[in-house]
């Protein structure tokens, strides 16, 4: 990698990790840099996973005074994501280059909608969790456990997105608390984040320089992103990250089709 490629790397991890921070979409972000970097698709992938793990856990951190109220919740799921995210990062593995390389840019695009969708979604999960109140919930425990599983094997396999699936996970539970939901989603976004990434290293799919790099700047993005998450404007943020995200999904359909 030549110094252009090592800036890119780096102020793409930065400004994932200040994106995490304020609204989340990091992913958006750091695997079409990958990509424009040199880095084969499925390494890309594999490599932005591992180097977004330092900042979700300090995302995780953040919230570790509300784990005692919600842990009931992690320990149900936290099988399930670990088996998930083995499962999706195994098909990964086994997906040919070629046939990933036609779906990253309708990957980007469910992400970018996802993520646009976000507060459409949390609307409807408090309308779910109104009402659901008192009612019996044991077809929507199943429900959430199933759903879970299949967050998780999206999450192993490519995993931008996976914040507000999880909160639909949540909502069929009727977990009405936005700072418990989120501190469930983070642990368990970061367990199905860490069986993928050793699976990625065990199978020597990892840009190791590049996740270094990417790595540092996530953090680095992620400590001004704590500090400013609170002065930023949130809307702003998530009407740029869209921009920025469809914008990326015309490039890259633009360029299968120019191959």
């Amino acid at each position: 990698m030549d110094f252009f490629h090592i800036a890119i790397i780096f102020f793409a991890g930065a400004i994932a990790g200040l994106m995490n921070a304020i609204a989340g979409g990091g992913t958006i972000i750091t695997f079409p840099a990958l990509i424009f970097a040199g880095i084969p698709a499925i390494a890309a992938n594999a490599t932005s996973t591992l180097a977004l793990l330092p900042s979700a856990l300090g995302y995780t951190f953040a919230y570790r005074g509300n784990i005692r109220a919600v842990w009931r919740w992690i320990k149900m799921f936290a099988v399930v994501s670990l088996l998930g995210g083995l499962v999706g990062s195994y098909l990964l593995v086994r997906t040919p280059p070629a046939i990933f390389d036609w779906l990253v840019p309708f990957l980007i695009l469910l992400a970018t909608v996802l993520f646009t969708a976000h507060s459409f979604f949390s609307k409807l999960f408090r309308l779910e969790i109104q009402r659901q109140a008192g009612g019996n919930r044991t077809r929507w425990l199943i429900g959430a456990v199933c759903f879970q599983f299949l967050v998780s094997i999206y999450g192993g396999y490519f995993g931008a997105g996976i914040g507000i699936l999880m909160l639909a996970t949540l909502g069929m539970l009727g977990i009405g608390d936005i700072h418990e939901m989120n501190t469930v989603k983070g642990v368990l976004g970061f367990l199905i984040n860490v069986v993928a990434a050793i699976y990625f290293i065990a199978h020597g799919l990892v840009h190791w320089p590049a996740a270094g790099i990417m790595a540092l700047g996530s953090l680095t993005g992620g400590y001004s992103g704590a500090h400013f998450a609170q002065r930023i404007e949130q809307n702003t943020v998530r009407k740029l990250i869209t921009f920025i995200g469809l914008g990326l999904t015309l490039y890259m359909f633009v360029k299968q089709l120019t191959r």
